[in-house]
């Protein structure tokens, strides 16, 4: 077998599976679609089979189509990876990471451990966004993420997984609140409480948001806030209850009169992995910071 696909050949064939056309495949890679064409059945006369299934529908991979895909992506990102890297060094910075992750780990753990890595590393530009884990898994699959940090029993697959820590979700509640004192409560029990929570956007809304419909109810905070601060002055002031990470309310209830019981759901305690699709082909400078996140 002699393959003599180019990048542009990859490119388009990830833009048609994508979209399961080959029209909109062949509009978003700017070309004809007689063009596309021609060139997919070039990819499959080096293959010697069929890459695509072609339908009124659309088109749909065939087996030897899912793994060039599965290649193509790969050598997409790895493309990526160079031209973000070229980028930055002509910009005089030295790397750049893309990080995706949980709130609790935005909020609670990441300020710290990345303070000292990028103080060894100045030059290194981290690009840090809040995800759902189900969507870190997925974003650190497809290559639009190097490294991932999520929370609970999200199946990782064949990636690269170290420990990262424990958290537990907990109620606040006001000290004068009938539940303040209980030593747990589960969390479709606390969903006729007016609840303060994080803006929609946030992945620890979603998270409840979905816990709740999977108890068969709804979820509608009262109020929505930018912090957990916000969330615990507002706890504090009466104006309702709400679900953080442990270590965020002991924190706050330092300085504030708030109360924390355990949520009995067993999802509430949630371990924190970092992740990422294969340590040794990460860029440099993620591989510096993926062993220093392993380390601290």
């Amino acid at each position: 077998m002699n393959l003599h696909f180019d990048l542009f050949d990859l490119k388009l064939f990830v833009y048609v599976a994508d979209a399961r056309s080959l029209t909109r495949g062949a509009e978003k890679a700017c070309i004809s679609l007689a063009a596309a064409s021609t060139r997919i059945k070039q990819m499959e006369e080096a293959v010697g089979g069929k890459l695509l299934h072609r339908s009124a529908q659309g088109v749909s991979l065939t087996a030897a189509g899912q793994a060039v895909l599965y290649h193509a992506k790969r050598v997409m990102q790895q493309m990526e990876h160079l031209r973000c890297d070229m980028q930055d060094f002509g910009k005089g910075i030295k790397g750049h990471v893309r990080v995706f992750a949980n709130t609790t780990s935005i909020t609670e753990y990441l300020p710290q451990k990345l303070a000292g890595f990028l103080t060894q590393h100045p030059a290194v530009q981290v690009d840090l966004r809040e995800y759902l884990s189900e969507e870190i898994v997925r974003a650190v699959a497809d290559g639009e993420a190097d490294i991932g940090i999520l929370a609970g029993d999200v199946h990782t697959g064949e990636f690269d997984a170290r420990p990262f820590g424990r958290n537990q979700l907990v109620l606040v509640v006001p000290p004068t609140h009938p539940l303040a004192g209980a030593s747990s409560v589960a969390f479709a029990d606390t969903l006729d409480e007016q609840h303060v929570g994080l803006h929609h956007g946030s992945a620890i809304h979603r998270f409840l948001q979905r816990r709740a419909e999977l108890a068969g109810r709804g979820f509608n905070p009262r109020i929505q806030v930018s912090s957990f601060e916000a969330i615990c002055l507002m706890i504090e002031a009466g104006v309702g209850v709400g679900v953080l990470p442990s270590s965020s309310a002991h924190r706050l209830s330092m300085a504030m009169r708030i109360s924390t019981v355990a949520l009995s759901d067993a999802w509430a305690e949630r371990e924190l992995k970092l992740i990422a699709r294969n340590r040794e082909q990460l860029p440099a400078s993620a591989r510096e910071l993926f062993d220093h996140l392993t380390l601290v």
